[in-house]
């Protein structure tokens, strides 16, 4: 998948008005609302299909999310970039919505995760197989990743939204690159090791 650059340094500047447009939302403009809805409503989609791999839930979250982000606005103030803003709700109901499953898991003794087929139907091999190599990866390093390579969060977005120092950011995004190179090697050289020692099994 091909990723836009991001500016490495410092918060993105809002140039697309997103930020008057929130403003005019906490002032009951629904025209504005709508506005930023069609703009975000398949970014924030696929921050939650990232995460979730469940494409159901992951629309659920997704309308919870501008929910959120209706009722609270005029409790809006403009003080960072509004994407930053947005993915920081949409952060919290991600977290809400994972120690609910949790608790249903405790109460009930059933895991309500996604099975590997279900997972398998949502892209092609090698998606699947970049999905479950970031899910490998420590939750905080998988987070940074996430929000630099998906979401394209700059540094200091990223450190706003997960309290972090934005030098923490940098090498929590490197060790998480490196850790990930690794994992997706790994299928290669096993599926090589294998060829070796079963050659009549070779396709």
């Amino acid at each position: 998948m091909r990723v836009e650059p991001v500016p490495e340094d410092g918060a993105a500047t809002d140039v697309t008005g997103e930020q008057e447009l929130m403003v005019a939302v906490s002032r009951g403009d629904e025209g504005a609302f709508s506005e930023l809805f069609q703009r975000y409503r398949q970014p924030v989609f696929g921050f939650f299909c990232r995460r979730l791999a469940d494409p159901a839930q992951a629309d659920e979250l997704t309308q919870e999310t501008f929910v959120a982000l209706l009722r609270g606005a005029a409790r809006y103030r403009p003080s960072a970039p509004f994407r930053a803003y947005l993915y920081g709700i949409a952060i919290r109901i991600l977290a809400a919505y994972k120690r609910k499953r949790a608790l249903r898991s405790a109460l009930f003794g059933r895991w309500s995760g996604l099975p590997r087929a279900a997972a398998s139907a949502g892209g092609t091999e090698s998606e699947v197989l970049l999905r479950e190599a970031v899910a490998k990866l420590e939750r905080v390093d998988r987070e940074v990743l996430l929000l630099r390579e998906f979401e394209q969060l700059s540094y200091a977005e990223i450190a706003e939204l997960l309290s972090l120092p934005v030098n923490t950011v940098r090498s929590r995004l490197f060790r998480a690159r490196m850790a990930l190179r690794e994992l997706l090697t790994m299928p290669a050289r096993k599926a090589s090791a294998d060829t070796l020692s079963s050659p009549e099994e070779c396709l």
